[in-house]
């Protein structure tokens, strides 16, 4: 009886594909290339432009960055997803990264002044802090407009770095720029009925929603407030798919007030790394079985004498 051949098939690499180009989403390719991952890595990114952090990451041999091509639909059940211009593509993991949005439209003037929405902001606010203390020479003032979770995270940053904050939950009409020649950033705030509030900075940490309409289109569980509910491994409710950053909840508060991009990132791709490692071992197995399969039934038939 002669040996059945050796099977030379080969295990298809995994796909992950990622909905979402953020923070994030930047965070969790860089923490499975650090990782070593062998397999594909596709971003969806709803960016017409090219900024340098995706151009970076598309240079990843492994990476491939779509940018004006956001995910528009998620078929579960034969995980794949379908890009706003029809473009379907498969996958073997998929994340959501669609992030957050805010509830309403910005403060005239917005840009000029610090804003808060995740912890991510904290860093970034401390920076700005130090700049204008060494500037006015003395512990600024700070106007804070917001409510909720994110309001109150804001100002326990800013009295962590001195900051003297008052705290103010009317909207205001406009952000007032700081004096002229100075490098502060915006100092006061007007509202509607002309009243004013003035200070050495403002921090905006207004109410935002998560964009969870993907999700939820595809059937997966989503917070009552909003936000895709994960469990603490960042799956959600559906097999194969997971969700990092604002646009995911755990125990119904936004994730990015709860953990910072980099540190769910890294959590979240050695999930990943455990998952695809898991599926590769189980068709590896199964190509084996096949093949032992195939060499017992091409032993039995070599056992069996030939018809007269």
């Amino acid at each position: 009886m002669s040996a059945p051949a050796p099977s030379t098939s080969v295990s298809p690499a995994p796909r992950i594909v990622i909905a979402g180009a953020g923070p994030a989403a930047q965070a969790l390719v860089r923490q499975l290339d650090g990782a070593r991952f062998r397999g594909t890595v596709t971003i969806l990114s709803n960016r017409d432009d090219a900024p340098a952090e995706l151009l970076e990451l598309a240079e990843l041999p492994q990476v491939s960055v779509r940018f004006g091509q956001p995910a528009s639909f998620i078929d579960a059940e034969n995980r794949s997803v379908t890009t706003a211009d029809g473009m379907e593509l498969s996958y073997d993991e998929l994340v959501i990264a669609t992030g957050s949005a805010p509830v309403a439209s910005p403060v005239a003037g917005a840009g000029r002044c610090l804003s808060y929405s995740t912890i991510d902001d904290a860093a970034r606010i401390g920076d700005a802090v130090k700049e204008v203390t060494r500037e006015l020479g003395r512990r600024p003032l700070g106007i804070l407009v917001g409510t909720g979770a994110a309001a109150g995270q804001a100002e326990a940053v800013l009295r962590a770095r001195g900051v003297r904050p008052i705290r103010t939950t009317v909207r205001p009409a406009a952000v007032v720029h700081s004096i002229a020649g100075s490098g502060l950033t915006a100092s006061g705030v007007v509202f509607e009925d002309g009243s004013s509030m003035n200070g050495d900075l403002v921090v905006l940490a207004e109410e935002r929603v998560a964009r969870d309409g993907l999700a939820a289109s595809a059937g997966l569980a989503t917070a009552r407030n909003g936000g895709i509910t994960i469990s603490k491994d960042f799956r959600t409710s559906v097999a194969g798919v997971w969700a990092i950053g604002d646009a995911a909840a755990f125990d119904g508060v936004r994730l990015g007030l709860l953990v910072a991009a980099a540190s769910a990132a890294g959590a979240c791709a050695a999930q990943l790394m455990t998952a695809t490692s898991a599926a590769e071992g189980v068709a590896a197995g199964a190509e084996g079985v096949a093949a032992g399969a195939e060499g017992v039934a091409a032993g039995a038939a070599e056992r069996v004498p030939a018809a007269a």
